[in-house]
């Protein structure tokens, strides 16, 4: 071995036995980001993380992007050589590592904040409106609303629909005897499911009360519900994890939250034609917010596309409140 390749070995083991900066490598492999949305998934300080980007692209290991104000990083790696050589090592001793799975997770969270920022869902669900019962057809709904229905069908009970849309599961549940809250935050979604709701109202049980406000900070008062339904809604939302934790909050103690979505899946044709944030959630993520929130005995239920080819699995997932909250 030369004495610049021996050089050149050792500044890639100095480079990269920093936890830190094997961190933010492996981000950067996965996706562009700029410092602040760093500086929020390893919750560090900017100048601590513009250090190890300066360190980084002096080893010619970053491609920086101007994006207006910000500037964008990304991991860039020789064909051959040891610098790649030691990466693939490096990365494969965090497969199962919890630090760089909670890394994936708060990247999802961040690029699901992006693009919510980039295109409002509430722009895409104005624009759709009432044409929106035709549109989500493809999520099998009948059938998964009769699921998330069956969980609790107690008369008189009010309970809170967030992400109401057209109304249709808020009708439904009036139908059978419940009194709800239905909150959307798009108007247009709310003038459609007011018509349909006129339309029935003298007919129906129970009642609907409809209201403008975001699921990430609900306009409903603490433990006034019995129940809150989140029905398709979730992989709509920049952090769905504040929206639960917004349920509980809602709800009284021993009172029950009701989460209908998909599952992790990579059907990107339903970012543009549906207006996902996010294509589906983890099981086990899902689980982690339940119980963040404070909620107890999750109940997680999977179940297949009923012969819908393009379409991933859905769950059914339901939690209490404790008695004592």
């Amino acid at each position: 071995m030369t004495a610049g390749a021996a050089e050149e070995l050792q500044r890639v083991f100095k480079t990269l036995a920093d936890p830190t900066r094997v961190r933010i490598l492996r981000l950067l492999e996965q996706q562009e980001l700029i410092v602040g949305e760093m500086m929020d998934i390893l919750g560090m300080a900017q100048s601590r993380v513009s250090r190890h980007l300066a360190i980084l692209r002096e080893a010619g290991l970053l491609s920086d992007r101007r994006d207006g104000t910000f500037v964008a990083y990304r991991l860039v790696l020789p064909e051959a050589g040891p610098w790649r050589d030691a990466w693939v090592l490096a990365r494969e001793s965090l497969a199962n590592d919890p630090t760089a799975a909670k890394d994936d997770m708060l990247l999802a969270k961040t690029l699901a904040t992006r693009k919510a920022r980039a295109v409002s869902g509430r722009s895409f669900f104005d624009e759709v409106g009432p044409e929106w019962d035709a549109l989500r057809t493809v999520f099998g709904d009948d059938l998964l609303r009769a699921r998330a229905t069956a969980t609790l069908v107690q008369p008189r009970l009010r309970v809170a629909d967030i992400g109401t849309g057209t109304g249709v599961l808020a009708l439904e549940l009036a139908e059978l005897g419940l009194d709800v809250v239905a909150v959307d935050q798009s108007a247009g979604m709310l003038d459609a499911a007011r018509e349909k709701w006129s339309a029935i109202a003298d007919q129906t049980q129970g009642r609907v009360d409809f209201c403008d406000g975001d699921a990430h900070a609900l306009p409903i008062e603490d433990e006034s519900v019995d129940a809150a339904f989140a029905h398709m809604v979730l992989h709509s939302l920049a952090e769905p994890e504040r929206a639960i934790a917004e349920m509980f909050r809602i709800v009284r103690p021993g009172g029950q939250v009701v989460l209908v979505d998909f599952l992790d899946h990579d059907h990107g044709w339903m970012e543009q034609e549906l207006g996902l944030v996010w294509l589906g959630f983890d099981p086990v993520m899902l689980r982690e917010w339940i119980d963040a929130a404070g909620f107890e005995t999750p109940r997680i239920q999977s179940y297949p596309s009923e012969g819908k080819a393009d379409l991933p699995e859905s769950f059914v997932a339901s939690a209490r409140k404790p008695a004592s909250a």
